[in-house]
């Protein structure tokens, strides 16, 4: 029986571009020769699992993209629109793949936020098992129209990483995204806690750069990832990620207290 239960089911056009794009970059996608992408919990339709593999495929044209639903009646729907390089499946965070394959990323967006917190770590160990070697799971949230989004990569070894992306026009505080948390770290957002002293630094370095807002958003953006940076915070990747709205911290620098993988 799968595992896990079913969803709300919300999803829509263009929701998860900014995760995608994301994907898009990572090195074991990129140097796996057939790399296999899971979109587990797709919701109600087919969109974004199609999206995942257009996306996906301008980079490695060779991706098979499985979509992978809880719900049979979504399945059925949704294998209607099966393409070359995209398949749908019954199945959950047992993740059942075609031959018995592993897979070389599991993206899991807006399923955990529905569950308690006490049930993550045990639904990332099963979705780790069922990766490649050096494979990632990526598990987050975002809002409705996605220019809200957070998410963690996992591996076997563990998370390491917390990355932040959002639409940064007329963003007011980039602390918002305490909302769109993952699930490990929603409730965490508290005096004491890691992840609420980041999004503080994050606030005030955006606030100390409102002037640079005359260039642009992603100038300000990218001062405001600058000045993490030199506040002592294990910032990830560089100019090129952040002005795309972007921020990946190191994800020790975040973890709840008292976390253990």
């Amino acid at each position: 029986m799968p595992i896990g239960s079913i969803t709300r089911g919300t999803t829509g056009t263009n929701r998860l571009r900014r995760v995608d794009r994301w994907i898009a970059e990572l090195s074991v996608f990129r140097r796996t020769a057939d790399p296999l992408v899971v979109d587990l919990g797709y919701g109600a339709s087919a969109t974004t699992t199609l999206e995942l593999h257009q996306r996906l495929s301008r980079v490695h044209p060779r991706v098979l993209v499985v979509g992978l639903e809880i719900d049979p009646a979504r399945v059925t729907l949704a294998a209607l629109s099966a393409r070359d390089g995209v398949r749908f499946a019954h199945g959950g965070f047992e993740v059942p793949l075609p031959g018995g394959r592993s897979a070389t990323v599991i993206r899991a967006l807006n399923v955990l936020r529905q569950y308690d917190e006490s049930e993550v770590l045990a639904a990332w160990h099963l979705m780790v098992s069922r990766l490649d070697p050096g494979g990632v799971l990526v598990e987050g949230t975002c809002n409705e129209v996605g220019r809200v989004a957070s998410w963690v990569d996992v591996t076997a070894e563990g998370p390491r990483s917390l990355t932040v992306s959002l639409r940064l026009a007329d963003l007011e505080r980039p602390s918002v995204v305490a909302e769109r948390l993952p699930k490990v770290l929603i409730h965490r957002n508290v005096p004491g806690e890691r992840v609420h002293t980041f999004l503080v630094d994050l606030d005030r370095h955006w606030q100390f750069n409102a002037a640079l807002s005359v260039y642009g958003p992603s100038q300000r953006w990218i001062a405001t990832a600058q000045g993490l940076v030199h506040d002592g915070w294990p910032v990830q990747g560089g100019r090129s990620r952040w002005k795309l709205g972007e921020l990946t911290v190191h994800w020790d620098a975040v973890a709840p207290q008292g976390f253990q993988w």
